[in-house]
């Protein structure tokens, strides 16, 4: 197993437990500041990511096309009912959140899953190790992750470590197919798909604050369609315009 994705996984199952255990000696006061600074965080990530974009009509395309093929196939249904399900497991062994918090507990998981299964810095740092081997995008990235499951985990409890599971099927399937699709992308390709990633953590970083609640889910798509649409644009639709 590649060891970008294996630090990956284990700082998003660890950071959980820790962040479950030691959320219990936090005040909600804490736990209420650490979750909007690490919102403003995602907010100050997806700004940064978007920054340096390369054809921003096809990035617009890409999150409209993208969020509606989500929408159309109820992507968002299907990954609320696995968060139900990943709480109903774990509440087996741990109490879980009461009624009245239900909904924005799995709002927030859900939010939670799509950060870390659908990160573009994520899935391009498996694309470089499925690649050339270098793990050090996913490393880095893994530092990050490994305090925000301990924020997530201190508000959720020990359910966003089992986010590690689909997160380790995501990043295999992903490194296993580097070599089919890395070959075949541009510069500004790479540049686009992670300013799309970037609209996708600035939209959950909204989301975790409830200050919008995007439909970060059925977003998923854009990191699918995005290459394409932009490969499209810089190769047909700018060599008309000119």
């Amino acid at each position: 197993m590649p060891i970008g994705i294996i630090t990956s996984v284990g700082a998003i199952l660890f950071g959980g437990i820790v962040g479950a255990i030691s959320g219990k000696l936090m005040s909600e006061r804490l736990k209420t500041g650490l979750n909007m600074v690490f919102s403003i965080c995602s907010i100050t990530m997806g700004i940064y990511a978007i920054a340096p974009l390369k054809n921003l009509a096809a990035v617009t395309f890409a999150v409209i096309i993208g969020t509606s093929i989500g929408i159309i196939f109820h992507l968002g249904d299907a990954i609320n009912r696995g968060a139900r399900g990943m709480q109903r497991f774990i509440s087996k062994f741990i109490k879980g959140p009461s009624e009245l918090e239900e909904k924005a507990f799995e709002d927030t998981l859900v939010t939670v899953i799509v950060l870390f299964c659908a990160s573009g810095t994520g899935i391009y740092g498996t694309l470089t190790e499925g690649i050339n081997g270098d793990a050090t995008i996913l490393i880095s990235k893994s530092i990050l992750d490994f305090f925000a499951a301990i924020i997530f985990g201190a508000n959720l409890g020990a359910v966003v470590s089992l986010i590690a599971v689909p997160q380790l099927i995501i990043l295999t399937l992903i490194f296993l197919l580097a070599h089919v699709v890395v070959p075949l992308t541009t510069p500004t390709m790479i540049f686009d798909f992670k300013a799309a990633g970037g609209v996708l953590m600035l939209a959950s970083g909204f989301r975790i604050t409830h200050i919008k609640m995007f439909p970060t889910a059925d977003m998923i798509p854009i990191m699918a369609v995005i290459m394409p649409i932009s490969w499209l644009w810089t190769n047909w639709v700018v060599p008309l315009i000119n």
